[in-house]
């Protein structure tokens, strides 16, 4: 895959992150290092020195040297149903113990077929290994198969997640529309210097600066703004902006924009001022309710928001 595709590809979801309930559920074995290192958010790191009583520390999943016919394998639960647009097989740090191959299969419910959705494929060491992926079905699962053993340091599943809308409906109260949890995401953004746009989306409170949407010192007119797809269309009720972390580095202002097809856009909040380390939440300031598909959010003139809430009906 070219380095372009794989950019773009790494704009979208990660439908195993282990922050939006991703889990690797088993493997036939793991005798160097864990199979839940896969889905640990950021990149893989190396640490000299570093041994257990089994052998080198590695920041991934690592098998025994195989010494008899067939292959590894480790079966992972999506956070996320989706259809899979392409997947990055990361082996950062493996070097003399990488595999030589990989494929992938994926199943819609454990119990279901498994159908590979990435043929034998070969591998490099130390490096990101970027597939894209030709099947325009939902899945639930994937399993990864290294042939004949190895170490992977990082999987990335990237795609659209397929949400089941009318139990969101039926349910009849207000969600976070634009939750990642929800299959919300950031489609474009300004500026993601510090930080990337679609930590906002991410459950929970952010643990640190780094954990949310931190943009570079503007040195220049205008300011910084990120679009939000939400994951169901729906009409606003609230609006939550957290700076949780950003005391010396949140937007001195902020305003909310909707639009249902990003043609046009309608204010759903005027020009705000922010205050550092808090949680801010309207409801009454609302000029626009919607329905809405998108969400542009505008900080004057830049710095740094931790968390993004859009809460609402599903339409």
């Amino acid at each position: 895959m070219t380095t372009e595709n794989s950019s773009v590809l790494s704009e979208l979801p990660d439908l195993a992150s282990a922050r939006i309930g991703g889990k690797v559920l088993s493997a036939n074995d793991e005798f160097f290092a864990p199979k839940e290192n896969l889905l640990k958010p950021g990149k893989a790191v190396f640490v000299e020195g570093k041994y257990t009583s089994r052998g080198k520390w590695m920041d991934g999943w690592e098998t025994r040297r195989r010494r008899t016919p067939g292959f590894d394998w480790c079966i992972v639960r999506l956070g996320l149903r989706g259809i899979i647009r392409g997947v990055n097989v990361d082996t950062s740090h493996f070097l003399g113990n990488y595999p030589e191959h990989c494929s992938i299969e994926a199943c819609d419910g454990l119990g279901a077929p498994w159908i590979e959705i990435l043929p034998k494929s070969p591998l490099k060491g130390g490096s990101d290994n970027v597939f894209g992926i030709q099947n325009a079905q939902a899945w639930t699962h994937v399993r990864l198969n290294i042939y004949p053993d190895g170490g992977v340091a990082r999987l990335r599943v990237y795609g659209d997640a397929v949400l089941d809308v009318a139990k969101l409906v039926k349910a009849g109260r207000p969600v976070d529309l634009a939750a990642a949890l929800n299959g919300g995401w950031v489609v474009e953004s300004s500026n993601k210097f510090f930080g990337a746009p679609s930590n906002m989306l991410m459950p929970g409170r952010a643990k640190n600066m780094g954990d949310g949407w931190e943009t570079r010192r503007r040195r220049g007119p205008g300011y910084d703004w990120a679009i939000v797809r939400l994951g169901v269309p729906g009409t606003l009720e609230e609006i939550e902006v957290d700076t949780n972390h950003f005391k010396g580095n949140y937007p001195d202002r902020l305003s909310l924009e909707g639009s249902r097809s990003m043609e046009q856009w309608a204010e759903i909040l005027p020009e705000t001022k922010l205050k550092p380390h808090k949680r801010h939440f309207f409801k009454k300031e609302i000029r626009s309710a919607g329905p809405f598909g998108f969400v542009r959010i505008n900080i004057f003139p830049d710095g740094g928001i931790s968390r993004l809430r859009i809460y609402g009906r599903p339409a």
